[in-house]
This record gives C-alpha cells, sequence and structure tokens, in this order.
C-alpha cells in the first residue's frame, strides 16, 4: 500500500502525475480468485453417462407398427400414406388399446425434417403409446 504525506517542499496543491494501480491490482486478483473457484464447479457440476455408439440387433415382430417418414415429411402406416396427424392419432389410439400393447417403430428418411418425425412422437404421445423406436441403419464396415 502507498500514501501521499506530502511534498517535502511544502507544496500541498501541486498535481500528482503517478497512477496509483494498487486499486486495479486488488480487483484483477480477486477476479482471477474468483474464476479459480467457479470454473471447476461449471465443467463438472453435473455427472453425466454419455450414450456409447453401439449397434443393437432387434427382432421385427408381426405386432410392431411400422410408421415411415419420407423425405417430403409424408407419413406412412406401413405402405398407405396417412393423409394427416388427426388420422394417425385415431389409428394409434386403436392400437394403445391392445394388451400387451405393440411397439411403434419410426423409418425416418436422412434427408427429411426433424418435424414429420416429431409428429409422429407426438401422435404417439396423445394415442398414449408407451414404446417407441427408431430403426436406423448400421454404419458400412470399416468407417
Amino acid at each position: 500500500m502507498s500514501m501521499n504525506v506530502g511534498s517535502p517542499d511544502g507544496d500541498d496543491g501541486a498535481v500528482i502525475s503517478t497512477i496509483n494501480t494498487t486499486p486495479l491490482v486488488d480487483v484483477m486478483l480477486v477476479m482471477l480468485i474468483i474464476f479459480l473457484i467457479t470454473i471447476p464447479v461449471v465443467t463438472t457440476s453435473i455427472p453425466v453417462s454419455l450414450p456409447k455408439e453401439r449397434v443393437e440387433i432387434r427382432q421385427s415382430k408381426p405386432e410392431n407398427i411400422i410408421i415411415s417418414v419420407d423425405t417430403m415429411g409424408g407419413i406412412y402406416w406401413y405402405d398407405q400414406k396417412v393423409a394427416n396427424v388427426e388420422a394417425l392419432v385415431d389409428k394409434l389410439k386403436k392400437v394403445s388399446t391392445v394388451t400387451p400393447q405393440p411397439e411403434v417403430q419410426i423409418r425416418g428418411d436422412m434427408a427429411s425434417r426433424y418435424e414429420g418425425v416429431g409428429k409422429i412422437l407426438y401422435a404417439c404421445q396423445r394415442a398414449g403409446i408407451v414404446k417407441v423406436a427408431f430403426i436406423t441403419e448400421p454404419p458400412p464396415l470399416g468407417g
């Protein structure tokens, strides 16, 4: 800490031309301590187990329902085009009452927008379908 007690020649009205950097250093040290404390908390605050890539072989059962989405966003129940989302919800409500409830498998074209798949998921939720799966192709070998 520095202190100015006056000039040696007794001139109290003289202008001090030096910069006092002590407050600047104090503020910087406080900020450094704050950053050192908060950075580890931000990066590892919630432990999460991230999914690993793996290929799961599933058997297709005859009672499973396959709904497809083409590149233009058209929705298909097996091979038949569904007119709109309400018609899909009506079909899924009929299926949801069956015991045991079948699994709905969604086949979405890679070039299609997510909106079509999202509509199917929302329709499944509205109809009370519990099991929903996505059909994908495995990556090529060696790649």
